[in-house]
């Protein structure tokens, strides 16, 4: 009786089964397996790698059919997952429609691009239903300003180094001023997306509440109304370095200002919110009435924190 013969879907099916069993495969050893010539092999491996492509757009597994050379073979590596969890997806997306930082359209766009990237085909439908509703009452900020592409120019020039000169709009009298600047930072707060930047003009930083103030000025991106990358670029020493991250953890509302240490009395519910509102806060003392917390905080932001707080709050000295 002669050797039952092998279809080539048999054949693709079967070396697909023993890569995902971890096999390693010898080309030259399934051409004699199959008796089949090293080019049907070699096409059985080019729909496995087109097969692999499509189930990573469909499921986010990315695998790929690499050759190894100790095992002189070809086995399945898996490299990483591509797509966001449904949790994942669905806790980016709830942080954006709540930043309300965005048109309407531009988050309409935004969540319908990270739909597309970066959830598996299958959980599309699931996922956009648990956001359709908030997407759809979305509230858009009054300023109405499309602004991303501006603040990717901004993003160059402070990599870059590069001056900048903005003809910014001030919130108070919506008068408009000319700045030359030294951008050092972008940051996110209540709604709005800020530079942090350097004044290059000494004649204008004499008039601020703090002359010659050695932190940056804080500037709402959808205020600037006209921007100039300059060619001229700036110099700043790797220990003179902006570091926003600290920066972040001591400002609060993105009001600018001194550093400056303020210790306070806390008799509300929850601590916890306090110090994850203030990160370099530190408690004092603990009494049955409440505690006693200092932090050091950059400007006057921390005053409106205070105030919002009501009874709960009593500044120390």
């Amino acid at each position: 009786m002669g050797k039952k013969r092998i279809s080539s879907k048999q054949r693709l099916l079967g070396i697909y089964s023993k890569l995902m069993g971890g096999s390693v495969i010898n080309k030259v050893e399934e051409t004699c397996r199959y008796g089949v010539t090293e080019k049907s092999i070699e096409r059985d491996f080019a729909e496995i790698r087109a097969y692999l492509a499509d189930d990573t757009r469909d499921r986010g597994i990315r695998n790929d059919l690499v050759y190894d050379r100790t095992k002189n073979g070809y086995c399945l590596e898996r490299m990483y997952q591509s797509k966001l969890t449904n949790g994942e997806i669905l806790a980016v997306c709830k942080i954006l429609l709540d930043s309300r930082a965005l048109t309407k359209k531009e988050m309409d766009v935004l969540l319908q691009k990270l739909m597309d990237c970066c959830v598996p085909e299958i959980d599309k439908k699931l996922v956009y239903e648990m956001i359709q509703n908030e997407a759809y009452h979305y509230i858009e900020p009054r300023h109405k300003t499309i602004f991303l592409t501006k603040m990717w120019e901004l993003a160059q020039a402070i990599q870059q180094k590069k001056y900048i000169q903005v003809r910014y709009q001030r919130l108070k009298d919506k008068e408009c001023k000319e700045r030359r600047l030294k951008p050092a930072a972008i940051m996110f707060s209540e709604f709005y997306f800020y530079l942090a930047a350097f004044i290059d003009d000494k004649e204008t930083r004499n008039h601020f509440a703090v002359a010659d103030d050695c932190f940056p000025t804080i500037y709402r991106i959808d205020r600037i109304q006209e921007l100039k990358v300059m060619d001229e670029h700036f110099q700043v020493p790797d220990k003179d370095r902006f570091k926003e991250g600290e920066f972040r953890k001591r400002v609060q509302f993105m009001y600018g200002g001194k550093l400056q240490q303020v210790k306070f009395r806390y008799t509300g519910p929850s601590l916890e919110a306090v110090l994850d509102r203030l990160p370099t806060a530190e408690v004092v003392c603990e009494d049955a009435q409440g505690w006693t917390v200092k932090a050091e905080v950059f400007g006057t932001g921390i005053e409106m924190w205070f105030r919002s707080q009501g009874s709960y709050v009593t500044k120390i000295g």
